[in-house]
């Protein structure tokens, strides 16, 4: 663990997980300050903003990591959004909201070229990557940048494709995690597993470090997954009442609630499975629907009933991602929280 932490430039053996939509730099910083490594999710990021942030983070002194898709973005289908905009309708005539074809373009990319470009300013020193891996031209320049580069993995087969194609570390992705699976050999969830099934098979199957991620919330479960073999943890779902995480405050109460007792994984809010809270959309129309167009194109008609319902203080039509475990959340700092987490485990000095 010790040569793995030298290898991160941090004393703690605990990523943040980049959680897309729900935070930006602020907390990337404060679990970095705090001996961990803070993750920032930039795939829903313009350049603009995502420059900005790198201007943030590279004045410091601690290693960060960005997040970044590595989905095949599907031909946009007119018909396709028509049925999905149809089984939507009866929501948007409850709020008065007309149906639009909504421009593809504004949907999360995957990694590019351009976002390369973007980067060699910065050469930053991780990158993570969601649902595989970007164009072996692209990762053979970060390498050349000595970027070390981390990816999920789901299964076993995910994890020996991963090594096979030189990454620096994995991450043993359970079926508890919040937000979206990263599964990309496969779309049958029948062959996932929770995390401490996963994480000691993974870590026996390949040679490279082993991250766990998914239900680890409090240090027990650091310990947990430091003990069956990880090199590292990487928490996000505890982080989500931090006040450094932009969760809303419907998101929030939903945390504190015993509604966040009922997750279940849903691609209506964006097209692939991921983990929510259920709500009422998740409940009419079920967590998985077929009609939802593929990721990430079932976010353009999600997100004007959701604005419409938030305004309201409705989260009907909200995705509040969360893991099954939100026994560790609390509303102390990103700094306070990471090193609770590591309380008991050796740190590098």
């Amino acid at each position: 663990m010790a040569h793995f932490l030298q290898q991160l430039g941090v004393s703690l053996p605990l990523i943040q997980s980049p959680m897309a939509g729900l935070q930006d730099s602020a907390l990337t910083i404060a679990v970095s300050d705090a001996g961990g490594l803070g993750s920032l999710p930039a795939a829903m990021l313009t350049p603009q903003a995502l420059q900005q942030e790198l201007d943030l983070l590279s004045q410091r002194k601690q290693p960060y990591n960005l997040n970044f898709f590595c989905h095949q973005m599907p031909t946009y289908d007119t018909e396709q959004q028509e049925v999905w905009q149809t089984v939507l309708a009866p929501y948007y005539k409850a709020y008065g909201i007309t149906a639009t074809n909504q421009n593809p373009a504004a949907a999360s990319a995957p990694f590019n070229a351009e976002m390369l470009n973007l980067l060699e300013h910065y050469k930053p020193p991780f990158l993570s990557f969601h649902f595989g891996l970007p164009e072996p031209a692209l990762c053979q320049q970060l390498k050349k940048w000595r970027t070390k580069i981390i990816s999920t993995a789901t299964t076993i087969a995910e994890a020996l494709y991963l090594q096979e194609r030189g990454v620096d570390a994995i991450i043993a992705q359970g079926l508890e995690a919040g937000g979206h699976r990263g599964h990309f050999l496969t779309d049958d969830l029948s062959v996932q597993m929770g995390t401490f099934a996963l994480l000691p098979q993974i870590v026996k199957a390949v040679h490279c470090p082993v991250i766990a991620a998914g239900g680890i919330s409090d240090a027990t479960g650091v310990a947990a997954a430091l003990s069956l073999g990880a090199a590292a943890v990487q928490v996000g779902t505890a982080y989500l009442l931090c006040p450094e995480a932009k969760t809303t405050p419907l998101h929030r109460a939903a945390i504190k609630s015993s509604a966040a007792q009922h997750t279940a994984l849903t691609n209506l809010f964006s097209g692939r499975p991921a983990r929510a809270i259920m709500n009422k959309l998740m409940q009419e129309l079920g967590p998985m629907n077929a009609k939802a167009p593929p990721f990430p194109l079932a976010r353009a008609a999600i997100t004007p009933l959701r604005a419409a319902a938030e305004q309201t203080g409705c989260s009907d039509f909200s995705p509040m991602w969360c893991g099954q475990n939100v026994s560790g959340c609390q509303e102390i700092s990103a700094f306070e929280l990471t090193q609770q987490l590591c309380k008991g485990v050796k740190t590098l000095k």
